[in-house]
Protein backbone atom coordinates (compact mmCIF):
# COMPACT_ATOMS: atom_id res chain seq x y z
CA UNK A 1 0.00 0.00 0.00
CA UNK A 2 1.64 3.51 -0.95
CA UNK A 3 2.06 5.38 1.85
CA UNK A 4 -0.72 8.52 1.54
CA UNK A 5 2.04 11.02 1.35
CA UNK A 6 4.11 9.79 -0.96
CA UNK A 7 3.44 9.39 -4.72
CA UNK A 8 3.65 6.30 -6.43
CA UNK A 9 6.61 5.59 -8.40
CA UNK A 10 8.37 2.39 -9.75
CA UNK A 11 9.72 1.73 -6.16
CA UNK A 12 6.45 1.04 -4.84
CA UNK A 13 5.29 -2.06 -6.86
CA UNK A 14 5.91 -5.45 -4.95
CA UNK A 15 9.27 -7.11 -5.86
CA UNK A 16 10.28 -9.66 -8.07
CA UNK A 17 10.52 -13.49 -7.07
CA UNK A 18 13.86 -12.48 -8.09
CA UNK A 19 14.59 -9.89 -5.80
CA UNK A 20 13.23 -11.48 -3.09
CA UNK A 21 15.17 -14.79 -3.76
CA UNK A 22 18.48 -11.98 -3.96
CA UNK A 23 17.60 -10.45 -0.28
CA UNK A 24 17.12 -13.67 1.70
CA UNK A 25 20.30 -14.97 0.20
CA UNK A 26 22.06 -11.91 1.32
CA UNK A 27 20.81 -11.07 4.56
CA UNK A 28 22.64 -13.30 6.49
CA UNK A 29 26.01 -12.83 4.91
CA UNK A 30 25.30 -9.10 5.34
CA UNK A 31 22.59 -6.87 7.24
CA UNK A 32 21.86 -9.71 9.71
CA UNK A 33 25.70 -9.84 10.31
CA UNK A 34 25.77 -6.27 11.07
CA UNK A 35 22.37 -5.86 12.80
CA UNK A 36 24.31 -5.31 16.14
CA UNK A 37 26.96 -2.90 15.32
CA UNK A 38 26.56 0.24 16.61
CA UNK A 39 28.65 3.61 15.69
CA UNK A 40 32.09 3.61 17.26
CA UNK A 41 32.97 0.50 16.51
CA UNK A 42 31.54 -1.15 19.37
CA UNK A 43 28.29 -3.56 19.55
CA UNK A 44 24.70 -3.61 21.59
CA UNK A 45 24.88 -4.90 24.82
CA UNK A 46 22.53 -7.70 24.36
CA UNK A 47 22.28 -9.53 20.72
CA UNK A 48 18.99 -9.93 19.80
CA UNK A 49 19.77 -13.88 17.53
CA UNK A 50 22.59 -16.06 16.53
CA UNK A 51 23.18 -17.21 12.83
CA UNK A 52 24.22 -20.88 12.15
CA UNK A 53 24.44 -22.36 9.01
CA UNK A 54 22.42 -25.63 7.82
CA UNK A 55 23.22 -27.20 5.08
CA UNK A 56 23.50 -24.44 2.52
CA UNK A 57 20.93 -22.68 4.88
CA UNK A 58 21.17 -19.79 7.68
CA UNK A 59 19.39 -21.07 10.95
CA UNK A 60 18.55 -18.00 12.96
CA UNK A 61 18.27 -18.66 16.62
CA UNK A 62 16.02 -15.97 18.68
CA UNK A 63 17.62 -14.62 22.31
CA UNK A 64 16.33 -14.05 25.35
CA UNK A 65 16.89 -10.03 24.61
CA UNK A 66 14.61 -10.35 22.06
CA UNK A 67 11.53 -11.89 23.68
CA UNK A 68 12.10 -9.40 26.14
CA UNK A 69 11.22 -6.62 23.75
CA UNK A 70 8.48 -8.62 22.41
CA UNK A 71 7.15 -8.16 26.03
CA UNK A 72 8.12 -4.96 27.19
CA UNK A 73 5.98 -2.00 27.83
CA UNK A 74 7.15 0.13 24.61
CA UNK A 75 6.34 -2.65 22.05
CA UNK A 76 3.24 -0.64 20.91
CA UNK A 77 5.51 2.54 19.86
CA UNK A 78 8.39 0.43 17.82
CA UNK A 79 6.45 -0.61 14.68
CA UNK A 80 5.59 3.26 14.06
CA UNK A 81 9.00 4.44 15.21
CA UNK A 82 10.49 1.84 12.83
CA UNK A 83 8.56 2.59 10.02
CA UNK A 84 9.08 6.46 10.55
CA UNK A 85 12.89 5.80 10.60
CA UNK A 86 12.79 3.99 7.20
CA UNK A 87 10.53 6.24 5.87
CA UNK A 88 13.56 9.07 6.30
CA UNK A 89 15.49 6.71 4.82
CA UNK A 90 13.90 6.34 1.96
CA UNK A 91 13.37 10.03 1.50
CA UNK A 92 17.15 10.36 1.59
CA UNK A 93 17.39 7.96 -1.15
CA UNK A 94 14.89 9.98 -2.96
CA UNK A 95 16.61 13.06 -2.53
CA UNK A 96 20.42 11.98 -3.89
CA UNK A 97 23.11 11.66 -1.62
CA UNK A 98 24.73 14.92 -1.16
CA UNK A 99 21.68 16.48 -2.44
CA UNK A 100 18.42 17.89 0.21
CA UNK A 101 18.21 15.83 3.06
CA UNK A 102 22.26 15.58 3.35
CA UNK A 103 22.79 19.29 2.83
CA UNK A 104 19.49 21.07 4.62
CA UNK A 105 18.18 18.41 7.02
CA UNK A 106 14.41 17.95 7.68
CA UNK A 107 12.00 20.68 7.90
CA UNK A 108 8.63 20.69 10.51
CA UNK A 109 5.11 21.05 9.30
CA UNK A 110 3.91 21.68 12.83
CA UNK A 111 0.53 21.61 12.16
CA UNK A 112 0.72 18.36 10.49
CA UNK A 113 3.34 17.05 13.40
CA UNK A 114 5.47 15.85 10.53
CA UNK A 115 8.95 15.75 9.37
CA UNK A 116 9.43 17.55 5.95
CA UNK A 117 11.67 17.38 2.59
CA UNK A 118 12.71 20.73 2.55
CA UNK A 119 13.20 20.67 -1.12
CA UNK A 120 9.57 19.59 -2.19
CA UNK A 121 7.78 20.49 1.16
CA UNK A 122 6.74 16.69 1.27
CA UNK A 123 5.91 14.67 4.63
CA UNK A 124 8.61 12.50 5.54
CA UNK A 125 7.55 11.38 8.72
CA UNK A 126 5.79 11.71 11.48
CA UNK A 127 7.50 13.71 13.86
CA UNK A 128 6.52 12.18 17.32
CA UNK A 129 7.20 8.61 15.29
CA UNK A 130 10.18 9.59 14.49
CA UNK A 131 11.87 10.95 17.89
CA UNK A 132 9.65 9.11 20.98
CA UNK A 133 12.28 6.34 20.70
CA UNK A 134 15.11 8.80 21.41
CA UNK A 135 12.80 10.30 24.61
CA UNK A 136 12.53 6.32 25.47
CA UNK A 137 8.52 7.34 24.28
CA UNK A 138 8.33 9.11 27.32
CA UNK A 139 7.05 12.52 27.91
CA UNK A 140 9.96 14.90 27.99
CA UNK A 141 7.44 16.53 30.76
CA UNK A 142 6.58 14.22 33.29
CA UNK A 143 9.07 11.49 32.26
CA UNK A 144 5.83 9.43 32.48
CA UNK A 145 5.58 6.79 29.09
CA UNK A 146 3.53 8.04 26.31
CA UNK A 147 0.83 4.94 25.92
CA UNK A 148 -1.13 4.28 23.17
CA UNK A 149 -4.09 6.05 24.57
CA UNK A 150 -3.26 9.13 25.90
CA UNK A 151 -2.93 12.40 23.75
CA UNK A 152 0.21 13.27 22.69
CA UNK A 153 1.54 16.87 21.90
CA UNK A 154 4.43 18.45 20.60
CA UNK A 155 5.72 20.50 23.27
CA UNK A 156 8.21 23.71 22.37
CA UNK A 157 10.69 22.97 25.37
CA UNK A 158 11.63 26.71 25.12
CA UNK A 159 8.53 28.47 24.88
CA UNK A 160 8.08 29.74 20.86
CA UNK A 161 7.15 33.61 22.67
CA UNK A 162 11.16 33.44 23.52
CA UNK A 163 11.24 34.42 19.63
CA UNK A 164 10.35 37.56 20.61
CA UNK A 165 13.78 38.09 22.01
CA UNK A 166 15.63 35.69 19.96
CA UNK A 167 18.43 37.81 19.63
CA UNK A 168 19.37 37.96 23.16
CA UNK A 169 19.48 34.72 23.63
CA UNK A 170 22.10 32.79 21.41
CA UNK A 171 21.34 35.44 18.10
CA UNK A 172 19.42 36.47 15.25
CA UNK A 173 18.99 32.91 14.01
CA UNK A 174 17.66 30.80 16.78
CA UNK A 175 14.76 28.76 15.30
CA UNK A 176 12.56 27.07 18.29
CA UNK A 177 10.62 26.06 15.32
CA UNK A 178 13.21 23.02 15.30
CA UNK A 179 13.54 19.59 16.12
CA UNK A 180 15.96 20.60 18.48
CA UNK A 181 13.92 22.23 20.20
CA UNK A 182 10.26 20.04 19.63
CA UNK A 183 9.40 16.98 22.03
CA UNK A 184 6.73 14.70 22.07
CA UNK A 185 4.48 14.94 25.74
CA UNK A 186 1.47 14.36 26.93
CA UNK A 187 -1.01 16.92 26.06
CA UNK A 188 -2.47 17.45 29.57
CA UNK A 189 1.74 18.15 30.69
CA UNK A 190 1.71 20.50 27.38
CA UNK A 191 -0.96 22.06 28.41
CA UNK A 192 -0.20 22.81 32.40
CA UNK A 193 3.33 24.09 31.17
CA UNK A 194 1.98 26.74 28.91
CA UNK A 195 4.81 29.62 27.95
CA UNK A 196 7.10 29.03 31.24
CA UNK A 197 10.48 28.26 30.09
CA UNK A 198 12.26 24.75 30.89
CA UNK A 199 12.82 23.37 33.66
CA UNK A 200 17.13 22.50 34.17
CA UNK A 201 15.71 18.78 34.51
CA UNK A 202 13.59 19.30 31.18
CA UNK A 203 16.87 20.54 29.91
CA UNK A 204 18.54 17.82 30.53
CA UNK A 205 16.42 15.52 29.17
CA UNK A 206 16.23 17.68 25.81
CA UNK A 207 20.01 17.45 25.43
CA UNK A 208 20.01 13.98 26.20
CA UNK A 209 17.45 13.22 23.61
CA UNK A 210 19.34 15.56 21.09
CA UNK A 211 22.24 13.53 21.61
CA UNK A 212 20.93 10.23 21.15
CA UNK A 213 19.47 11.43 18.00
CA UNK A 214 23.08 12.38 16.66
CA UNK A 215 23.93 8.65 16.85
CA UNK A 216 21.09 8.12 14.26
CA UNK A 217 20.53 7.84 10.19
CA UNK A 218 22.30 10.96 8.79
CA UNK A 219 19.13 12.71 7.85
CA UNK A 220 17.99 13.32 11.38
CA UNK A 221 21.78 14.25 12.48
CA UNK A 222 22.48 16.63 10.11
CA UNK A 223 19.20 18.06 10.97
CA UNK A 224 20.53 18.84 14.25
CA UNK A 225 24.55 19.48 13.21
CA UNK A 226 22.43 22.71 11.47
CA UNK A 227 21.30 24.06 14.78
CA UNK A 228 24.14 23.19 16.31
CA UNK A 229 25.98 25.39 13.48
CA UNK A 230 23.93 28.36 13.82
CA UNK A 231 24.24 28.61 17.35
CA UNK A 232 27.93 28.82 17.31
CA UNK A 233 28.95 24.72 17.78
CA UNK A 234 30.24 22.13 16.52
CA UNK A 235 29.13 18.42 16.66
CA UNK A 236 30.89 16.67 19.67
CA UNK A 237 30.18 14.46 22.43
CA UNK A 238 28.30 17.15 25.24
CA UNK A 239 27.59 19.32 22.23
CA UNK A 240 23.95 19.71 22.96
CA UNK A 241 24.64 20.52 26.67
CA UNK A 242 26.18 23.32 25.89
CA UNK A 243 24.20 24.51 23.26
CA UNK A 244 21.59 24.40 25.86
CA UNK A 245 23.28 25.71 28.37
CA UNK A 246 23.77 29.19 26.32
CA UNK A 247 20.23 29.12 25.52
CA UNK A 248 19.01 28.96 28.50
Amino acid sequence: MVNKFREASPGDAPPTEELVDSAVRAMPGMVMQKFHNLRGGVETPHRFYSLRASGRDAVVDFTPALKAVAGSTELHSLSSELDARWQIVEASFASGVGQSLMGQGLGIDLSLEHLLEKRRRRPVAGLTAAVAGFQYGRCLICCEPLEPFDSVAIDHVFPFSLMNNGRALIGPHLDLDAVWNLAPAHASCNGQKSNRPPTRVEIFRLGQRNEAIMLSPHPLRRTLELSLALGGFKAGEGSWHKFLASVL
